[in-house]
Formats: structure tokens, sequence, C-alpha cells
């Protein structure tokens, strides 16, 4: 079965037929750096890195580009002509620090919850301050080209009315803009409509020089700039959350088609909003996660990662603490039978009867969901009911190894299974050792209320237990 993926721009599930055979070419809108990152940029970052894994999967030599916006994105970024401070200077202003100083440093932590939820590295994480000018260059073609003018000091704008194309993504078309508009009108414009390209603001932290005065770039600029440079004029995939969609997106493929430069992206694959307590995030609301906040509850990395790609990219996902714990406790019935397997399949057993048929069954399940535009849901189905079989069989020596197979192959695209990760708090407190050895001694004593009693206390306290052939084992969840 062939990847298809849902292509926003033709509004239809379509297969993913690269420019250059057996190569992938993907550029995803990544992290504006001033503050840490939150569970909903996660989710559509997991979903980029769930598809360059299939990709990778699929034998594809993938190029894979996330930019770092580090100057650019202001306070308003709902209309295409965004208003307001830019974020980076507002935090930094806030905190007394450089803008630099705060860039590198959300840059940082951005990559440290990526490697904290296995986040396959991009090949490259170019910044906007670094491809100044790469931006100016483009602007300056938009000129020549007659879609973009200056106003003297002011900036450059792009020239919406002079490109036929504006509104093919979203289908903010000018007209539909015009009959809802919420941009202020500005004289020094030609259009309400008509977008930053470069501004010229004196009391900007950040500035560089340009050939229409001392300024810095607007944010859609960049991305435009950078996926040109590193990928070419016209590239596979590009990927976003849907409030990308517009005006950011939009404003890409004006600048990037209208600059002359190719077609830009084939396909455009979007990620849903994420809710909290069926809310939008917000801090006053006290419904607001950053990863660091979810760690500093105890909560693993690959157990976050789990529950922020369990639900389709699709589909809008409400995230709660218990929905967490839940896939926590389903995620790691997963990583139990690895554990079993693995020590089951030094045993000297040949296949069980049928086994590698039922293994061959679930892998091609398993593929042909992710297949259908990325569908975790029917593939995570496929992989617990084949866990919930093999535990049931038990299965030892050469059907353990076809087994662990399965879940490799499984784990090439989830990233949960295998992975590990080690804490100071790794091992059980006092307490929680006092209640295991309680309860094995109340088993022994035949007292089953109290160690169910026990047994529940250690699971609200994040250890599970489970008793076996073997004896008692427990594992967190979280």
């Amino acid at each position: 079965m062939t990847l298809k993926l849902w292509n926003t721009m033709a509004n239809a599930l379509v297969e993913l037929e690269p420019i250059h055979a057996g190569e992938v070419r993907m550029y995803n809108c990544g992290p504006t750096v001033y503050s840490d990152p939150h569970i909903g940029n996660f989710r559509s970052f997991l979903m980029a890195d769930l598809l360059r894994r299939t990709c990778d999967q699929r034998g594809y030599k993938t190029t894979q580009i996330m930019n770092i916006t580090d100057v650019g994105h202001l306070t308003t970024d709902d209309v295409a002509d965004a208003t307001g401070e830019d974020k980076l200077e507002k935090k930094a202003r806030e905190e007394g620090l450089d803008p630099f100083e705060i860039a590198r440093n959300y840059e940082q932590i951005f990559h440290e919850n990526a490697d904290q939820l296995h986040v396959r590295k991009a090949h490259e994480y170019p910044r906007a301050t670094d491809h100044i000018p790469e931006m100016i260059e483009m602007i300056e073609q938009l000129i020549e080209n007659g879609l973009a003018y200056s106003v003297e000091g002011d900036g450059v704008y792009f020239r919406v009315n002079a490109f036929d194309q504006y509104g093919c993504l979203s289908g903010n078309t000018v007209e539909n803009l015009d009959s809802g508009s919420r941009v202020a009108v500005d004289d020094r414009k030609e259009s309400a409509h008509d977008f930053a390209l470069w501004k010229i603001d004196d009391k900007h932290l950040m500035q560089w020089e340009s050939p229409w005065g001392k300024g810095f770039p607007g944010w859609h600029i960049e991305c435009s700039a950078m996926s040109y440079k590193f990928l070419g004029g016209t590239f596979d995939i590009h990927t976003g959350g849907e409030d990308n969609i517009f005006p950011h997106h939009e404003c890409e493929i004006a600048q990037s088609v209208g600059s002359g430069t190719g077609d830009f992206a084939k396909v455009w694959v979007h990620a849903r909003h994420l809710l909290v307590d069926g809310e939008k995030m917000s801090k006053s609301k006290g419904n607001f996660y950053t990863i660091n906040d979810l760690i500093e509850k105890g909560y693993r990395g690959y157990e976050i990662r789990y529950s922020l790609i369990a639900s389709h990219y699709r589909q809008p996902m409400n995230f709660t603490i218990g929905g967490l714990d839940g896939d926590a406790k389903a995620l790691q019935r997963i990583r139990s039978l690895r554990e079993k397997l693995e020590k089951w399949s030094a045993d000297p057993s040949e296949v069980i009867e049928g086994l590698e048929v039922e293994i061959e069954t679930a892998r091609n399940g398993f593929n042909d969901a992710i297949d259908d535009d990325l569908n975790i849901s029917g593939a995570l189905g496929v992989l617990h009911e084949t866990v919930r079989s093999l535990g049931r069989q038990e299965p030892k020596g050469d059907s353990a190894r076809l087994a662990l197979g399965f879940l490799s192959h499984c784990d090439e695209i989830l990233g949960v299974i295998f992975v590990e990760e080690t804490s100071e708090e790794d091992g059980l407190s006092e307490e929680q050792q006092s209640w295991v050895l309680g309860r094995e001694q109340a088993r022994n004593d035949k007292d089953w209320a109290l160690a169910d009693e026990l047994r529940d206390k250690l699971q609200e306290s994040g250890i599970l237990i489970e008793d076996g052939p073997e004896g008692m084992t427990w594992s967190r969840i979280r």
C-alpha cells in the first residue's frame, strides 16, 4: 500500500508521489523560541515526527528541515499583517534580558523536550536570524516581479491583489477577506490585506541593514527563504498546526511562488488543535501544560509521547491528566510484554504453530493503518490486539523473538516501546517498598483484602503490580 496523506491544498486524500523517486523532502514549521513549548506545540511536532519515521521506514531518503523562529513573530498573528510586539522581544523586556539570550535559552529547552519525547532530529534547524540575506534577496525579487512595494520609513509589503492564487490553501481569497475583514486600514499600504515582508521600527531590539532601511523581517518571509535554501523551490511536504494555514502558510505560498523559485510544497499536512479539559489552554484557567510541567509531575517522556500521538492528527484532541494516566497504563502493558518476551526468548522453543501467520497479518494491518493518512488509532488497535494475543500464548524461544521483531517494527514508527529512561526516581520510595513487602506477606497469609488494598495504594502512587508464574513484578506508570 502506498502512503496516503490528507492534502489541505487539495482538500483530499492523495498518494505521496515524491518529486524525486525514492526521496522525500519535507519542511516543518518549528517553534517560536520565546517560551517553553507546550503540549499543543508538540502535537504538531510529533505529527511531523510520525511522518518522518514512516518515510524512513518505507525506505525513502528523507530530508527534514524544521525552522527556529527567533525574530519577527508578532503577538497578533491570526491576520496576515500581524501587529503588536515581537513575541521574542516582549519576553526579553519582561525578563530584562537580551532577545538573543532569550532565543538561545528556549531553543535549548525545545531540543531537550524533543529528546525527552524521542523525536528524531531534523537534518537542519535553520534559525531565522542566520538567514537575513536570503530573505532580503527574496524580497528584492518580489519587488522586481511587481508583487511587493516599499513604503519609506515603514517597510516593504506584499501586494496581495497582484497574486491571483492568494487564498488557494485557506480559502481566504481577497474577496472573502473583504467581506469579513479584521485588518485595520493603513493609508500607507495599497490594500489593507497587504502583509509585511520587512518592517522598519527603531524601537525594535533586533535590527539588520537592508536596501529599505534598518529593520527586521516579517514572520512569513522567513520560512519561504529558508525552505528555498535547504529544499529548493519545489519540495514534497510542508507541515504545521492548523493555526498556521492562515495567514502563515498562505503567505508563504504567495511569497515563494511569487518570487519565481518554484511551485513550493506539493502536499500540505496540518494537525488539528489540542484542547485541555475541553477548553483552549490558558494559564489563567490552570489548564496550560508544557512538556516540563508533565515531566515534573513524574510522567516519562515516552508516556507523554504516546498520549499525544494516540489520537489521529486530523481529529481535535482533548488532553486530560486522567487520559494521560490511562494512556500510560495502556503503554505499560505493551512494555511489560516486551520485557517478558526478552526473557522468554532465551528458551530453546520452536515457533508456535500459526504464530508466523498471525504476526505477518498484524504487521500488514499495522502498516496499512499507518499508510492510510497516519491512522495511528487503527495502528494502535492492531498492536494492542496482538499484544493481548501474545500475552495469552506466552511465546518462548523462536516465537518470542518473532514477536519481538513485530514490536520493534511498530516501534520504528511509535518510538515508545523499546526506549528507556532513567531518573533518580527509578527505584521505589521507602513507603512504596514497605507496601510491596507488606503485600507479599499479605498474599503469603492469604489476606487478599489487605493485598488488594496495598496494590491499590501502589497504583495510586504510580506503581503497577503484576502477579505471574515467576512471582510479583512492578513497573512505573507515572
